[in-house]
């Protein structure tokens, strides 16, 4: 990943992840109410051949007994296999239906579906899930350790891809993450300390977003969709957290001196303009030095003054 001199990225970043072969598609289903319906009047169908054949065959011990009976069954397992094709299809996941080990397609329109008895369907959840990686300790561009913690929002978008592509798609999710966030730990400072470059602490929403990019990558063979990861803890190691915030302590005072002293400069300036506008007194050199060091005094000082009332004059 390159940046600019302002810090913004020229590249995304990219990773050499393998196109996916497998993508989702819909399986052809039918109206799961219809076909228990069918079962249910075949169910009942075989067995009513089946009390008819059976009472033939005590009766009269005909072949026409036991044809019934042979035909019963052969009605009552058909009911039962249809019954074995029906799905039920809750709202926020889907059905992934194989035949023989190959992907048929994926049921994803909610309630009752019928689909080939024959076939496995495996469940897959397609709501929105949050995933926390651990506190991690990594080392920044500058090499000083973190620690960074970050919450990734994902959603399975191809279910096929989801289930064939990876071995356990929620342990790729994880890993993933973890894998870039380690990486734009590294590839960025902690603090820019005044520099024109992007840092980890001043420029979070830059850093997520460049975060939700290379997950998106990384993920994306095993079909799921990146919503947002933002990081959530971020703070120097231990070991150097004492030292780094005496350091920005540092920093701030040094801020607020050079502020403090540009305001009392500009109040100096006024106040000598407004004295030579108004006539108030004639100032040479020497007596505007002595005025603008005793102003500077009282305005940069960090403490109340103590007046001094001089009887005199400058020079005595």
């Amino acid at each position: 990943m390159k940046d600019t001199s302002d810090g913004v990225a020229l590249d995304a970043p990219v990773v050499d992840m393998p196109e996916p072969n497998t993508s989702e598609h819909p399986v052809r289903a039918g109206n799961g109410f219809v076909m228990l319906g069918l079962a249910t009047l075949l169910d009942l169908a075989g067995i009513a051949l089946i009390v008819a054949g059976i009472a033939m065959l005590a009766t009269d011990g005909g072949q026409s007994g036991a044809w019934l009976l042979v035909a019963g069954v052969l009605v009552l397992l058909t009911g039962i296999t249809l019954v074995f094709g029906l799905t039920a299809v809750a709202p926020g996941e889907a059905r992934v239906v194989q035949l023989l080990g190959r992907y048929v397609g994926t049921l994803r329109t909610p309630g009752l579906q019928w689909v080939n008895p024959f076939t496995a369907r495996r469940r897959v959840s397609t709501r929105i899930r949050n995933h926390e990686t651990d506190v991690t300790k990594v080392n920044d561009a500058d090499g000083n350790p973190i620690q960074i913690a970050t919450v990734v929002v994902w959603q399975v978008q191809d279910t096929a891809q989801a289930i064939f592509e990876v071995d356990d798609f929620v342990e790729f999710v994880a890993i993933q993450a973890e894998t870039a966030v380690r990486h734009i730990a590294g590839a960025y400072p902690y603090d820019a300390h005044g520099e024109p470059r992007l840092s980890l602490r001043d420029n979070a929403e830059e850093i997520n977003e460049r975060l939700s990019a290379e997950i998106a990558i990384r993920v994306a063979a095993a079909g799921v969709k990146i919503i947002e990861s933002r990081i959530i803890h971020l703070a120097y190691a231990p070991e150097i957290a004492h030292a780094m915030l005496r350091r920005q302590q540092a920093g701030a005072v040094v801020a607020a001196r050079q502020r403090i002293v540009e305001g009392a400069v500009g109040m100096v300036e006024m106040a000598l303009a407004k004295l030579a506008e108004h006539d108030v007194v004639e100032l040479d050199e020497e007596r505007k030095a002595a005025m603008v060091s005793n102003l500077l005094v009282v305005l940069v000082g960090d403490r109340d003054t103590q007046p001094v009332v001089n009887a005199g004059t400058l020079y005595q």
